[in-house]
């Protein structure tokens, strides 16, 4: 039985981990943890009956405990709450999926107990990735990427020389807006950057699909997990979100993934891996597929992937002002306080005005997420 823990249950990619574990009987929950939606929550564990069951805001745990109907189930906050599901002796492997940093000490505290991670926490890897990788393979644990173009990478290298890998192509939808360009986007509203054309994902990525910044965030990431120069990752527009990412060797050879677009493959894989099971969504129908085509970003517009790129490149902690900035950004951007456009204005205002730490320690990491985001929210006070 393979006892998991997910931290980040009441998300998007949490609800689908629970979806994947509900089909496979070799499977059960040993914690969960959530930000502070307790009445979904609440569901989860009646259903699977977790040891351990985490609500970070402090407030909403008590009115949990409360409520008098999570049975045996341990109830636990904030981060030593999170900490504590994540190297819960237990389980074996973690789904880390909480959206922002707070995922970065659950991470290093699990790998450090020995734990597997399935990884879908961008933050983790964008702003600690010299810390986490190192930690990775001192402890010998896996590291099992969940996003669907780094998951889709993986597959790729599997059995093959990473030594021998000329590039990786990272591919997007463009998102809502894609063939825009910036004159047309001073208007937009939060409910048309909420209308992806192709996945079903938790508000702050889709936002951060329409900015492509959430493509800037993947490319650090790629860089990290894969081992990786920058000059060494592209990103391509493929709209159809059929090929999910590719991989070129130095004989001209490219493999590539390709699938419907449904998170439960990549989840399923990472928690089975190196096993395959039985397929959970639709079947690839080629007979359907019309084209599969691709499309050269638009920099010039989408300035979220260029500033990625530059923050990747530059280092030390530039890639937490880029992640930290666009954190805070979206957050005023979904109510309704800035504009779509302000997004990456404010992510490239802060970039220039950093002061750069070429090593940061986790604590220097925190803070200086914590001065990007005061800076940020003190101009719309």
């Amino acid at each position: 039985m393979k006892r998991v823990v997910v931290l980040g249950s009441t998300g998007s990619i949490g609800t689908q981990t629970l979806e994947v574990i509900r089909q496979n009987e070799d499977m059960e929950v040993a914690a969960l943890a959530a930000r502070g939606n307790i009445d979904l929550l609440e569901k989860q564990i009646e259903e699977f009956h977790p040891k351990l069951a985490c609500v970070f805001e402090e407030e909403k745990a008590l009115e949990l405990k409360h409520r008098g109907r999570t049975g045996n189930t341990e109830i636990v906050s904030g981060m030593d709450g999170l900490v504590s599901c994540a190297v819960l002796s237990e389980s074996e492997i973690v789904v880390a999926s909480v959206v922002g940093m707070i995922g970065i000490r659950p991470v290093m505290e699990a790998i450090r107990a020995g734990k597997d991670i399935a990884f879908a926490n961008k933050e983790t890897l964008v702003t600690a990735g010299h810390i986490i990788m190192p930690l990775v393979k001192e402890h010998g644990v896996k590291f099992l990427p969940v996003d669907s173009e780094h998951a889709a990478i993986f597959m790729c290298l599997n059995g093959e020389n990473k030594k021998e890998v000329e590039k990786i192509w990272l591919t997007a939808s463009g998102g809502p807006f894609r063939g825009r360009k910036k004159e047309e986007l001073r208007s937009v509203t939060v409910e048309d950057a909420l209308k992806h054309p192709n996945w079903s994902m938790g508000k702050k990525i889709t936002i951060d699909s329409a900015t492509m910044v959430n493509k800037g965030l993947e490319v650090i990431e790629a860089k990290w997990l894969f081992g990786l120069e920058f000059e060494q990752i592209q990103v391509l527009l493929q709209p159809q979100s059929i090929i999910h990412s590719m991989v070129e060797y130095k004989d001209g050879a490219v493999l590539a993934q390709l699938g419907t677009p449904d998170m439960r493959l990549p989840i399923q894989y990472a928690l089975c891996y190196p096993e395959r099971r039985e397929r959970m969504g639709e079947s690839l129908d080629f007979t359907k597929l019309s084209a599969i085509t691709f499309e050269n970003p638009d920099l010039d517009t989408f300035t979220g992937l260029k500033l990625g790129y530059e923050a990747g490149k530059t280092g030390g902690s530039m890639p937490t002002v880029y992640n930290a900035a666009n954190e805070k950004a979206v957050s005023l951007f979904m109510e309704k306080k800035i504009s779509f456009l302000q997004i990456t204005e404010l992510i490239r205002q802060e970039m220039e005005h950093h002061r750069l730490i070429a090593h940061p320690s986790l604590d220097e990491i925190l803070e200086a997420e914590r001065r990007v985001q005061e800076s940020i929210g003190k101009k719309f006070e």
